[in-house]
């Protein structure tokens, strides 16, 4: 399939709304597959909220795009349908992610179809393989998929199933993704800084305070950053209290960012399980709208600390719980820790 058509997928349905995503007249959480066009969209009250895509232009599945309660888009548009005056640097930051970018040496996280040919050998892709289950419901439902970790020379590494709850109450809503990862052969995710999952979101949600300068991944090479963007209003904290672009590199049980875009403010909280490995996890949360959580990068953020390289062995599993809350206001810490107790409780 050629770019250009994989794109029109992606940003095109039967009633174009704000994002793409088709318009439903169905109540309640709505999961409907559409294999044909690599996409599973989910609805809300017949309003759109998220799809699960897998183009053929990407290097692993994604959700795209994230909308509100109200209508608001919450993601980032570009690479898959750039918005003018937004940023275009990390072509990987596609939606909401699950990867990582140092798997026995090959790199998932900074894989696209921008990476040049020479470098192709040392990345991973992620390969969707099937939609499980699928269903829906009143105030949530849910999909099933299984998808492969393929590394640099074909061979695949890793089979993750991944269970996705899709919710809403009283116009807050919610994804739920539990991945469990099952070891081909022994696999090792070395410390490193980029992983594991990551969200892209809109340039109004970036730091206002974002200064640019240059980023470097885990085998060196650089992308360059501009500095604040227009209408730029994010603000981090973290459950341990750090405010702002501190919270980057701290530990903590869960991370929100706010901001507003004219007088509609967001919050996105993300918040990890204590049955993760690492937790609780470091937030690789940029000032220039990346946010992410990386349990396994212990020795990149934290000099002080060992190398953590995660390690399965053949045969082995292991499995990532993250629960991403939008709320269409300002979340409180109350709330906010009220939900993290909520989730520690679910799937022990």
């Amino acid at each position: 399939m050629h770019r250009r058509t994989a794109l029109a997928l992606i940003a095109a349905g039967s009633v174009c709304t704000a994002g793409g995503l088709s318009a439903a007249p169905d109540k309640g959480v709505q999961v409907v597959a559409d294999s044909a066009q690599r996409r599973v969209d989910i609805t809300i009250d017949g309003k759109p909220f998220t799809s699960y895509i897998w183009p053929t232009t990407l290097k692993k599945p994604v959700l795209y795009p994230i909308i509100d309660a109200d209508g608001v888009t919450l993601t980032r548009g570009y690479p898959l349908a750039p918005r003018p005056g937004e940023r275009t640097d990390h072509p990987h930051h596609d939606g909401l992610w699950f990867n990582y970018s140092n798997v026995n040496g090959f790199d998932f996280w900074n894989n696209s179809d921008a990476i040049p040919a020479a470098r192709e050998p040392k990345m991973g892709t992620i390969l969707f393989d099937k939609i499980v289950s699928s269903s829906s419901g009143l105030h949530s439902g849910s999909l099933v998929t299984e998808s492969t970790w393929i590394d640099g020379t074909g061979k695949p590494i890793i089979a993750e199933t991944t269970h996705f709850v899709f919710s809403n109450h009283n116009g807050v809503r919610t994804i739920d993704r539990v991945a469990t990862l099952h070891a081909l052969e022994k696999v090792v995710f070395n410390d490193d800084k980029d992983g594991l999952l990551g969200l892209r979101v809109a340039s109004w949600l970036e730091s206002p305070n974002a200064k640019g300068g240059t980023f470097t991944d885990g085998s060196g090479h650089v992308t360059k950053v501009a500095g604040a963007s227009p209408g730029a209003s994010g603000v981090y904290l973290t459950s341990e209290g750090v405010k702002g672009d501190a919270a980057w590199g701290t530990r903590g049980r869960w991370c929100a960012l706010t901001g507003h875009t004219g007088s509609h403010v967001d919050t996105i909280a993300i918040i990890d399980h204590p049955g993760n490995p690492g937790y609780p996890t470091y937030w690789h949360a940029r000032d220039y709208g990346l946010f992410a959580a990386n349990p396994l990068g212990r020795d990149n953020f934290d000099r002080k600390q060992p190398a953590f390289d995660y390690t399965l062995q053949k045969g082995q599993t292991a499995t990532f719980r993250y629960r991403v809350v939008f709320y269409p206001r300002t979340a409180t810490v109350t709330e906010l820790n009220r939900e993290a107790d909520a989730f520690a409780k679910a799937g022990k």
